[in-house]
């Protein structure tokens, strides 16, 4: 049977490291949050991705309370949201949300969107790393930055990004950034790992699953999980929660490889483009 021990981690350039499946709570309402985090911690999950925008961090520091885990064994991600961005508002954004989770430190802070048009984003890398330092942010990254933001960041703060959380799915594969994060030493996390959904109906992803008993959704996260990605599906039903966790035994052929990634599309992005997006 699955658990939490079978979940492989990734090495962070920071020292630590990231477990590969987490579970993601966007678009789960606060009052709900408790029960279905704790469906996913109760399956075998130990990472779990929230936001400030998701108006949620209170309902996942509740269910992190009623679970009673070692606070070592859960890995805990938030964001820093657009209008808090700036070294101070950053700094008071954080200390909001770590009240609402009711922890003294998270996992991983990552800076939502860069905003390239409010151009704050380095200041408010600066205070990332200020939080650091301070050990109540125990690795630090950033979410939908493309090269030139990744560039720019470390370029006037020498410190490079853990992380960099992405729209990442088999119709929008990033490889060009990828294959950036690779030569930074960032680790690729995927958002929308199962491209909300709209993939699973692929003929070729169906047949795949077809042929290894199982569903699209386990192809397209065991695909992830082999080519190096971590990824965050979102689920509030219990059966999704658990079936999506249940991918470790699925081996994938290199033909399997080869199908999905020429399922990559140009037009393939669902969320909001980072260069405008503010």
């Amino acid at each position: 049977m699955t658990d939490a021990t079978s979940v492989p981690r990734l090495a962070l350039n920071d020292g630590g490291s990231i477990p590969q499946l987490g579970f993601g709570v966007w678009q789960l309402p606060s009052a709900e949050t408790p029960a279905v985090v704790r469906s996913a911690l109760d399956v075998g999950y130990r990472s779990i991705d929230t936001a400030s925008i998701y108006g949620n961090e209170a309902g996942v520091g509740r269910a992190l309370h009623q679970a009673a885990l070692p606070r070592e064994d859960i890995f805990v991600t938030t964001k820093l949201w657009n209008d808090h961005q700036g070294y101070e508002s950053t700094l008071a954004a954080f200390d909001e949300s770590l009240e609402r989770l009711g922890l003294d430190a998270v996992d991983l802070y990552l800076i939502h969107w860069p905003c390239p048009q409010r151009d704050r984003y380095v200041d408010t890398w600066r205070a990332l790393v200020h939080l650091k330092r301070q050990g109540r942010a125990r690795a630090i990254g950033v979410s939908n930055f493309n090269a030139e933001h990744l560039e720019r960041i470390i370029a006037e703060t020498g410190v490079v990004p853990a992380v960099n959380q992405i729209e990442l799915h088999p119709h929008f594969q990033q490889r060009a950034l990828r294959e950036v994060h690779a030569r930074l030493g960032i680790v690729t996390e995927s958002w929308s790992p199962l491209g909300q959904a709209k993939a699973l109906n692929d003929p070729v992803l169906v047949e795949i699953a077809r042929r290894h008993d199982c569903s699209p959704a386990q192809i397209v996260l065991r695909w992830h999980l082999d080519s190096g990605l971590v990824a965050i599906p979102k689920s509030a039903t219990a059966s999704r929660i658990a079936e999506n966790f249940s991918v470790f035994d699925i081996a994938l052929t290199p033909e399997d490889h080869a199908a999905i990634e020429g399922l990559d599309r140009a037009d393939g992005r669902i969320g909001p483009d980072p260069a405008s997006f503010s």
